[in-house]
């Protein structure tokens, strides 16, 4: 592979990148190296210095060789906050963002004084996190199964919130046994694995080669078992009138949505995020045996 600083490489970058993602992405992509790295927004007249021709010769590399920009840059924008992101980790996403957006305005909604926020799968952290920025009068929890993953999103809280701001679980959310110890909450998000093993192919390439598939894909035979589980959680652990918020894959959210009228959720909604595709679900909980049980004293049990 050439490693000869082109004439132009601002534009020399973008056509070598064009075959893979198109011109309008391949621009966006050139634009973040230059702007993050070299932070510059005048790229055709940007002189690099002996090290950052190295260094730009590399990031050109490595994404010549199909990795994610944010992952070559370590570094992911998410609802205005930057965000260090690995492979052991998700890159976040704009309908992502749209499921914050969601939980913001219903914590908005309902006033509370400390709501009790609980992130399922936190992957980078950048749900809960985002959450906790907007909002900071939340009580912010979280669990993820990944230990790199849980480094990583302690390690971002910590950037952007500050140190004593969350507290973050390593635990396996299909583990039931492990659900006892965890207190109640005023809502429960999670983006959890949906994608079935056999839409592979509608996945592109360069996601599958690079992004973890623990956190993309679910088995064949049972592609709602994260929506079954983490419902079956929150009954058990969501305060009464709380809710549960879902970023869903668009081929089965309606399956989601029925799925949760039938664990006894209420006021389901199903939205459309913006490209038009149904992916962010809502449902409440209002009154289970389970949560009369627990919030009672254990003189009335």
């Amino acid at each position: 592979m050439n490693q000869t600083l082109p004439a132009n490489p601002f534009e020399q970058l973008i056509l070598d990148l064009a075959p893979r993602y198109g011109p309008g992405e391949a621009r966006s992509i050139a634009r973040i190296v230059f702007e993050d790295t070299f932070h510059t927004r005048q790229p055709a007249f940007r002189v690099f210095s002996p090290a950052e021709e190295a260094q730009f010769l590399e990031i050109r590399r490595r994404l010549l060789l199909g990795e994610p920009v944010q992952y070559v840059l370590e570094s992911a924008d998410f609802f205005g906050y930057r965000f260090v992101v690995h492979p052991a980790v998700l890159i976040p996403r704009q309908e992502t963002e749209e499921l914050v957006a969601w939980v913001l305005a219903y914590l908005k909604e309902q006033k509370l004084q400390a709501p009790a926020v609980l992130d399922i799968g936190l992957g980078s952290g950048c749900i809960a996190v985002a959450i906790k920025a907007i909002q900071p009068a939340v009580q912010l929890y979280g669990i993820e199964k990944s230990r790199k993953a849980l480094a990583l999103a302690k390690a971002n809280a910590r950037r952007i919130l500050g140190e004593g701001q969350v507290t973050f679980w390593q635990a396996d959310i299909l583990d039931m046994g492990a659900w006892p110890p965890f207190p109640l909450f005023d809502v429960i998000v999670s983006n959890p694995p949906y994608i079935p093993r056999r839409e592979r192919n509608r996945v592109p390439e360069h996601v599958l080669a690079h992004e973890p598939g623990l956190a993309l894909f679910v088995e064949d035979e049972d592609p709602l078992l994260f929506y079954r589980t983490i419902g079956a959680f929150s009954k058990q652990k969501l305060k009464p009138g709380g809710a549960v918020f879902f970023e869903c894959n668009e081929f089965n959210a309606t399956a989601v949505a029925e799925l949760l009228r039938l664990q006894g959720f209420t006021d389901v909604e199903l939205r459309k995020d913006l490209a038009g595709a149904d992916r962010l679900l809502l449902g409440r909980m209002f009154d289970s045996p389970a949560l009369r049980n627990r919030l009672k004293t254990p003189n009335e049990r």
